[in-house]
């Protein structure tokens, strides 16, 4: 929960644009400052206080516990113009909120954090939990001394700085499930590397499920910190001594049907769970379910005076690489969605098209490997992008519009194998960039066709084609014409004037949402082929697309829209309930 602060009339208008944006994000605290300070402190992770620095640090000051403990405190002054993460820029989360309430305001974020500030990823914002000298060994690294980074496994972790590389000697970065003993100059990040199988009888306590699981960890050197789920069989799924277990470690629970666990082989099978729940195993094979390397098998739980309650078993997975197929839109940067900005950071390896790649460059972090090639080598940066992941990397492969659209998804996802994590990341398509610019001509039922054979036999459009003008379809064009392919084009538009009058409206958009953007309407009849090319998408109407008032407009079908204007209101709720059912 954020809680937002005021003490004006001014910043209460500011602080209730935020409400009313972020309704169930936010809670407003009224009355004296000081006090709505304190209780949003004792009650909400972040706050955003519409008052002056100066005295957001005076009344803060009392309050501090911690930095891991403390919300992230995010100023904004009176007139809107700036939003200053005061206070727990990481760890709070301030610095990013700053940069959103920034997108709600209008105003500049204010982030002064050193790792920020010089663009290179702080150690607290890997998304790993993180021990040891943090500040000293950032510190290094914002120095531009040469630090180590020693990883028992590759680890789809962000670019990291060049002066970070493989090695022991201090001031290093470990990456591990272990418990170390740190000293200065160390610092340990820690994965999800292990899952932690556990059973209970009925009304096991919190306390001896939780003791259990703290007890195999430590007598095994591992670290709770890189516990990433407790798993069980789907009968304990509610068992309120396993639910809790996993609440306190602040982890998933995950269950599993017991046939599936009666499938995964064990080395310690027992009865007493065969007969209680239908599987021999629970606390070993539910840790085993995904695969992995059992460092802890089947232990007990050991209460004074009565018998055990609680068995768990744990077991550890190499992090897996990551392969995220990130579309980049048509390409005006402000089509460029922030997941698609935040993949792109994440990212250790990008891979992609010369020309994409130069569109995106300035978005990565110094460090990136960057893998680019030219048009025709698609498969080859598939194998590519997948290879990466494999090797434990964090990849972002790009493709313009949404990946998935005659882009890169399709390729990559055909070479990739279950040993990767694979994240799509959608974009803004060329045919929904192009329909914007022309208007509303996709406001019914519409298709998208390429129009080059060099993978799909021309036999095979043209049938495809033949069904869309049989069917009324609205048709958009990608890939239309180039120099040595000019003749599918007036094809595909002589089959469909077999099936639309000549006026029918077709809009023609070049480079959309570049700089060099142009739009024209034109018909079925008059568009001349000669005019288009690879750059442009072509989108041709229904029967009942029109041209109004220059643009292309192709109705709804609403019913109000065909009744007398006297009967319209009376459609209005069934309009009204369409819309909100999309």
């Amino acid at each position: 929960m954020i809680g937002l602060i005021s003490a004006t009339a001014a910043g209460g208008a500011a602080r209730d644009r935020l409400a009313a944006t972020w309704s169930s994000r936010t809670r407003v605290y009224e009355g004296p400052v000081r006090e709505a300070l304190e209780r949003a402190f004792a009650e909400c992770e972040q706050v955003v206080c519409f008052l002056a620095t100066g005295a957001v640090v005076r009344l803060a000051a009392p309050l501090l516990r911690g930095k891991d403990v403390d919300p992230g405190v995010v100023c904004v002054d009176e007139a809107g113009r700036f939003a200053v993460a005061l206070l727990g820029g990481h760890e709070g989360g301030a610095n990013a909120l700053a940069r959103e309430v920034g997108d709600v305001l209008g105003a500049t974020p204010v982030v002064t954090t050193a790792t920020d500030a010089v663009d290179v990823p702080g150690l607290d914002t890997l998304g790993l939990p993180v021990e040891g000298d943090v500040a000293g060994v950032t510190r290094a690294i914002l120095d531009g001394e040469p630090v180590s980074l020693d990883a028992e496994w590759a680890h789809p972790l962000p670019a990291l700085p060049s002066n970070v590389t493989p090695g022991q000697a201090r001031p290093v970065v470990r990456v591990t499930d272990r418990v170390l003993a740190l000293g200065p100059g160390e610092a340990v990040l820690r994965p999800g590397s292990l899952t932690v199988g556990v059973g209970a009888s009925k009304g096991a306590p919190t306390e001896e499920v939780l003791g259990l699981v703290e007890d195999a960890l430590r007598d095994a050197g591992l670290s709770p910190a890189s516990v990433a789920a407790l798993a069980t069989v789907d009968a304990k799924a509610e068992e309120p001594g396993i639910v809790g277990a996993a609440a306190r470690l602040g982890v998933p629970l995950v269950t599993y049907a017991a046939d599936e666990l009666a499938g995964v082989e064990v080395p310690n099978p027992s009865d007493a769970p065969l007969a209680a729940v239908g599987t021999p195993s629970v606390a070993e094979a539910a840790a085993l379910r995904g695969g992995g390397e059992l460092l802890v098998p089947k232990r007990k739980s050991a209460p004074e005076g009565r018998a055990p309650m609680a068995t768990c078993a744990i077991v550890r997975r190499a992090p897996r690489g990551r392969l995220a197929v990130v579309g980049l839109g048509p390409g005006a940067r402000d089509l460029l969605t922030p997941r698609a900005r935040e993949e792109l950071r994440r990212a250790s390896v990008l891979v992609g098209l010369d020309q994409y790649v130069d569109q995106i460059r300035d978005l990565l972090r110094p460090g990136t490997k960057v893998v680019e090639s030219g048009l025709g080598a698609e498969e080859e940066r598939a194998r590519t992008a997948v290879a990466e992941a494999q090797k434990g990397q964090a990849v972002a492969l790009i493709g313009s519009g949404d990946a998935g659209v005659y882009a890169m998804a399709s390729p990559a996802l055909a070479e990739a194998s279950d040993d990767i994590d694979v994240v799509g990341v959608p974009g803004v398509t060329a045919a929904l960039a192009a329909a914007a610019i022309l208007g509303a001509p996709l406001g019914h039922d519409h298709v998208s066709i390429s129009l080059s054979d060099l993978h799909t036999p021309w036999e095979v459009i043209e049938r495809r084609v033949r069904a869309a003008a049989e069917a009324d379809i609205i048709v958009t064009f990608y890939n239309p014409r180039s120099r040595g392919r000019d003749w599918q084009l007036p094809k595909a538009l002589s089959i469909l004037a077999g099936h639309r009058e000549p006026t029918t409206p077709v809009g023609v958009v070049r480079n959309a949402s570049r700089p060099d953007e142009s739009a024209r309407l034109s018909t079925i009849g008059a568009l001349d082929p000669a005019t288009v090319d690879m750059m442009t998408v072509v989108t041709v109407g229904n029967t009942a697309t029109r041209a109004i008032a220059g643009r292309m407009v192709t109705p709804r079908g609403y019913r109000w829209q065909h009744a007398d204007p006297s009967a319209q209101a009376d459609h209005q709720d069934q309009a009204d309930q369409a819309e909100v059912s999309r």
